[in-house]
């Protein structure tokens, strides 16, 4: 199948300046398609827009700031208007203490970022590929939506979250024409971390040591093929993770002789 053949025409990428939205707004600026670039900081924007080689747009605002969402797709200059691939990436993740010694400031960070701008932005965008009869939203979200470990808790229900709605999307997207895929990596050696231990650098980087971790391009790399494939091929859910990641045991709290069970 020739990728170029069905390469999207006007790709919309949130989180554009994080490690994600940069590797994936490289690929499709390569692949000759238009990028709508959408972050909080306007100088990274324009910095990432000088670097790539192609028709972009920049938008700035927070993705917490709802009117600001709406005004900034509603201004879309024409030749950016009609999206056929809408790429959910904005997230994050903060800390990594059980649930009740976590702030509750971070959860609703996490819930409004990974969940709540995610819904908006999509429902924003949504109408005009239905209308078109052609597009495809992927969704970034994460083997955390499918797996437990301890500190997760909230981070890990927003991304279970993205997996579920995702695939309600496929159902209501029925006859629509309208692909939804759902790409779930493992652990990247990204600015992730940092940003989950708050700037804490040499505990983000202990996550990556001694380790042979994916890369943000690899990730690109199935985003891209996912949303090149023929029209009547859709990948629902992409579980990826490094070679030298895999599943650990279920655990058993263990008493002391004597101790009261």
């Amino acid at each position: 199948m020739p990728l170029e053949k069905y390469i999207p025409q006007t790709v919309l990428i949130t989180g554009a300046t994080g490690d994600f939205g940069k590797a994936f707004a490289q690929r499709f600026a390569a692949l000759g398609s238009k990028v709508i670039l959408i972050g909080r900081n306007r100088e990274k924007l324009e910095s990432l827009q000088n670097e790539l080689e192609a028709t972009t747009h920049i938008a700035a605002f927070d993705m917490k700031d709802k009117e600001g969402m709406s005004e900034a797709i509603s201004n879309l200059p024409e030749e950016f208007k009609n999206i056929d691939l809408l790429i959910n990436n904005a997230g994050l993740a903060l800390g990594l203490d059980p649930a009740y010694k976590c702030e509750i400031e971070d959860w609703e960070t996490m819930i409004a970022v990974n969940n709540t701008a995610l819904v908006q932005m999509t429902r924003l965008i949504l109408p005009v590929m239905v209308a078109n009869q052609k597009g495809h939203i992927i969704n970034i979200g994460s083997i955390a939506g499918n797996y437990y470990y301890p500190g997760g808790n909230v981070y890990c229900a927003s991304k279970a979250f993205v997996k579920q709605f995702s695939m309600c999307l496929r159902a209501d997207l029925t006859g629509t024409k309208v692909r939804v895929t759902n790409i779930e990596p493992g652990a990247i050696k990204t600015q992730f971390s940092e940003v989950r231990f708050k700037g804490d650098k040499a505990r983000a980087d202990a996550v990556y040591d001694n380790t042979n971790n994916m890369t943000a391009e690899d990730v690109a790399e199935a985003v891209t093929w996912s949303a090149c494939l023929p029209p009547h091929f859709n990948v629902n859910r992409m579980e990826i993770m490094a070679t030298v990641q895999s599943f650990g045991p279920l655990t058993m709290e263990r008493f002391d002789e004597g101790q009261e069970l």
